[in-house]
């Protein structure tokens, strides 16, 4: 927020919303917001889930109980249509990934200003609460599922399988290993930079879509009154957004990790 009797224009207010709390320089920069929000949910997830399963019943569950079940099928079945291999850590994965990134991405749901000025009044200058939307974060993500890939690539088919999956496809004669190698490193490593890009844009945008329609509010009454139906529309639609980002997020990583798990 803007400091005492300093009034921010539009685009330092939008500049302002997008900058993350950072400390260090260069290459190790650390984005503290995004680390603390980040690693937080993640705690509150595996707090919430372990409590819930401990307190289980097989009696008539709670509605908590019951709405934990109901994401837990969801995505064991998920899992089940779309893994053909056997592997007992890609279920619990799965659940883990789509709920950390629907947790991070339902930081989205907060009004703009609410954190951030509190913080402010706290002396914090700066406070992003939306980890996906930080481009460090999402990547973070990708970057561990494409270590998982090589991980399991490697061991289903060994080195020698994955160096030929890399070189004698799609086209299996020795003249073509230039041209395969070529292809398939460019697919594989493509994997992992469209996972981040895709879930860091959409929020992006989404996030950015909140600050230009609160700019609304120090307007006028009537371009105010229309910000707030404007907000509550775009908030509507986004619940499907920040859901739907969390499912294929969840998805192309059990795709990816079947396809490591195939021996050709």
């Amino acid at each position: 927020m803007a400091a005492p009797g300093e009034t921010l224009t539009p685009q330092g207010y939008i500049q302002h919303h997008l900058t993350n709390l950072t400390v260090g320089e260069g290459f190790w920069t650390w984005h503290i917001d995004s680390l603390l929000f980040s690693v937080g949910l993640g705690v509150l997830f595996l707090w919430l889930f372990r409590s819930v399963g401990k307190k289980a019943t097989s009696g008539v569950p709670g509605k908590l109980q019951c709405f934990i079940e109901m994401i837990v099928e969801f995505v064991d079945n998920s899992v089940k249509d779309t893994f053909h291999g056997r592997n007992a850590l890609i279920a619990p994965l799965a659940l883990t990934i789509f709920m950390w990134v629907f947790m991070m991405n339902l930081m989205d749901m907060v009004p703009v200003d609410w954190i951030p000025h509190t913080a402010a009044l706290a002396g914090v200058p700066y406070l992003k609460i939306v980890p996906t939307t930080d481009l460090n974060i999402t990547f973070s993500l990708a970057l561990g599922v494409f270590v998982l890939i090589i991980y399991y690539s490697i061991k289903v088919k060994g080195v020698s399988g994955f160096a030929k999956e890399l070189t004698l496809q799609p086209f299996n004669h020795w003249a073509m290993i230039p041209v395969n190698f070529l292809l398939e490193t460019v697919t594989l490593i493509a994997k992992p930079i469209s996972l981040g890009l895709r879930l860091f844009g959409n929020l992006y945008a989404g996030e950015l879509i909140f600050i230009l329609i609160a700019l609304m509010y120090g307007t006028n009454l009537a371009i105010a009154a229309l910000g707030v139906t404007l907000q509550l529309g775009w908030l509507i639609f986004h619940i499907l957004v920040i859901t739907l980002q969390a499912f294929i997020f969840m998805m192309l990583t059990i795709v990816y990790l079947s396809m490591a798990h195939e021996d050709h």
